[in-house]
């Protein structure tokens, strides 16, 4: 598969959402210069697809740790001019 400018050696698990996302980004602009032979963007094609599900999974886990502090801890705003 060849290089993207931000693909790294990190397996997808290990990619922050920031990482993925960048990534993400440079696959979809390769794919779109059509300059990549078929073997390679399939391959770009499947790396995508892992990083989409990765990045769905990580904003899964953060909207839960939300749901789960908004439930436990957070007050309605008071406004402070009363």
């Amino acid at each position: 598969m060849p290089k993207t400018k931000r693909t790294t050696e990190k397996p997808i698990e290990e990619l922050t959402y920031e990482e993925a996302i960048a990534e993400l980004e440079d696959i979809v602009a390769s794919l779109e210069e059509g300059r990549t032979a078929l073997q390679d963007s399939m391959n770009l094609f499947e790396r995508g697809q892992a990083l989409i599900a990765h990045c769905g999974s990580i904003l899964e886990t953060a909207q839960l740790k939300v749901r789960a502090l908004a439930e436990d801890g957070l007050k309605p705003f008071e406004d402070a001019s009363e």
